[in-house]
């Protein structure tokens, strides 16, 4: 699971930053404002990954998939990337926990074989 969320998470940091770049654009947001916002979430999409399977983390990563959604306000094509990324994540979880189980299987069933020979 770990593996399929950072990834998941490593995506997000350049959607993140292009985003920034697009909102750069508006004349209303000041520059420094909108880096600090990008530049918080950016690092905390890299944090996360080095925190997946500790208590919280998963919760960590769908707050920064509400907040991608919600920067659609700001980034209208937000809207869309983050759903994107909010459906990536969720698969991300749900198919990474089966993968480590068919592994744990795996590694039983090679170790109870190695043990009776």
């Amino acid at each position: 699971m770990r593996t399929l969320c950072a990834s998941t998470l490593i995506g997000e940091f350049f959607v993140i930053g292009f985003a920034g770049l697009v909102a750069m654009k508006d004349d209303s947001l000041a520059t420094g404002t909108v880096w600090t916002v990008c530049g918080i979430a950016m690092v905390l999409s890299v944090l996360l990954c080095g925190v997946i399977t500790r208590p919280g983390g998963l919760r960590l990563g769908w707050a920064l998939q509400v907040a991608l959604v919600l920067s659609g306000f700001v980034v209208p094509a937000m809207f869309f990337l983050g759903a994107v990324f909010a459906g990536l994540w969720w698969a991300s979880i749900h198919f990474g926990r089966r993968i480590d189980e068919a592994k744990a299987r795996w590694a039983a069933r090679n170790e109870s074989g190695a043990s009776s020979a």
